[in-house]
């Protein structure tokens, strides 16, 4: 797999002359073209014309010396639960395909293409973004990172957006996290995804899966890719980014439900890069957070994820379920059993279980675990409903912890070389997005070694 650069050095690249935004576009399109690549399942609409347009357009305002932002012109990829002025959403669906085109630009498409980035195109998704596996029957499964001949899964529900950065189609994507969907894909093909502090980024014109528990963040190359895009986002200066050093870092490992049932090799390097942490000075303390405990029993009949979908679908599902993915269909489906009562119990039980978890990571800078329990399986094991749930739940389950308590969460890749890839996970308090920036800075680097 090619390495391509990151934010940083396509900038200075557009401003030296060294390339145009038309060259970094073209060569985009043509890696979604290649027949031998994973483009045709990445991509479920490429704008060619337009995104060509839009090359030249900042490719003249940088001549002009009017280039909205150092990174004006770079091509960025749009996960199809996003609304684009023009086009029909479909949230990876075939429910939708009727649907009217937008009217208007989701506010955090707005927010890129105002800074200049150049949208290059739709991605695939798990249908409505109700999976952290990435198998979409309706416009086929784009293939991971890990043994490509062999076929593993992409990680969802941003499955396209992470092979969009992989692979060179894009240089960065426009992804969704609910319970993992950025940062799942991310550490399954060894990039870096983020989850914001959910009220950082505006929710308007994406089509909602838990409208309790969606964020907007990014999938990129590294940790100062994702902290740019984080801010354009988030409607706010793009600052430089300052890594903390990894001496002194107070960091906790949650023992709490976090490494149960792991992957051998998930545990192998989260153990090695959690001694390399310690090897460079971190104080790594092992914590019993045994407010996670509370959050199993809370999802006991679907959670926020079944009511508040099936509160969006229920009218869709009258006239379309039959042509909805069965999987993603059954976990809709038990939100119709959730009396009022259950939805009120739930919002106080995650009041209660925000305000326990903060102030018993209160004295950390921040908790450390693994991404998913698992590594990619292969889209072929997963035929059978069983096996399916089962990986699905452990690539889900750490993620969701985050979610669950309003936190702020990115995903590191933690492998060697030629290792299966594994996603270390740094996460902290809702607001705290810009330290948890900064300590993963820090230690993007260390991790690896």
């Amino acid at each position: 797999m090619p390495e391509f650069p990151t934010l940083a050095k396509l900038a200075e690249d557009l401003e030296s002359g060294r390339t145009t935004s038309r060259k970094l576009v073209e060569a985009c399109l043509a890696r979604i073209a290649d027949p031998t690549g994973e483009g045709q399942r990445a991509f479920i609409h490429v704008d060619k014309q337009a995104a060509l347009a839009a090359a030249d357009a900042m490719d003249g305002l940088r001549k002009a010396k009017a280039a909205p932002s150092r990174y004006a012109g770079i091509p960025v990829s749009i996960k199809d639960l996003f609304d684009i002025k023009g086009q029909t959403t479909r949230a990876g669906s075939r429910a939708l395909d009727d649907s009217d085109p937008a009217e208007h630009d989701a506010a955090a498409v707005a927010r890129l293409r105002h800074a200049g980035f150049v949208v290059i195109g739709r991605t695939n998704m798990t249908e409505f973004a109700y999976s952290g596996i990435g198998i979409n029957p309706h416009y086929g499964t784009p293939k991971g990172a890990w043994n490509r001949a062999d076929g593993h899964v992409p990680g969802g529900s941003s499955s396209g957006a992470a092979v969009s950065v992989l692979d060179g189609m894009a240089h960065g994507a426009l992804g969704t996290d609910t319970g993992g969907s950025c940062r799942i894909p991310a550490a399954f093909n060894g990039i870096v995804g983020y989850k914001p502090t959910q009220r950082r980024v505006p929710l308007d014109g994406s089509v909602p899966l838990s409208f309790s528990l969606d964020s907007i963040g990014p999938l990129a190359r590294s940790v100062s890719c994702c902290a740019i895009l984080d801010a354009v986002l988030a409607n706010e200066p793009i600052v430089a980014l300052k890594p903390r050093p990894v001496k002194g870092m107070r960091l906790a490992v949650p023992t709490t439900i976090a490494l149960d049932d792991l992957d051998a090799a998930v545990a192998a390097t989260f153990e090695r890069a959690l001694k390399a942490l310690a090897d460079h000075g971190a104080i790594i303390e092992r914590i019993e957070m045994a407010e996670f405990h509370d959050i199993g029993p809370m999802n006991a009949k679907g959670g926020f994820a079944a009511s508040e979908s099936y509160a969006w679908h229920r009218y869709l599902i009258t006239s379309k379920g039959d042509v909805y993915d069965p999987r993603v269909f059954v976990r809709i489906m038990r939100g119709e059993a959730q009396s009022a009562a259950d939805y009120i119990d739930l919002l106080n039980e995650r009041r209660s279980l925000i305000a326990r978890v903060n102030a018993r990571i209160a004295p950390y800078d921040a908790l450390v675990l693994p991404t998913t329990a698992n590594t990619p399986p292969k889209i072929a094991d997963l035929a059978d409903d069983k096996a399916f749930t089962k990986e699905n739940l452990r690539a889900l389950r750490n993620c969701t912890l985050i979610n669950m308590i309003d936190g702020c969460a990115i995903s590191l890749p933690a492998h060697r070389a030629g290792e299966v890839p594994v996603g270390l996970m740094l996460a902290g308090a809702g607001g705290s997005d810009r330290r948890i920036f900064e300590l993963a800075a820090g230690m993007e680097a260390v991790i690896r070694v």
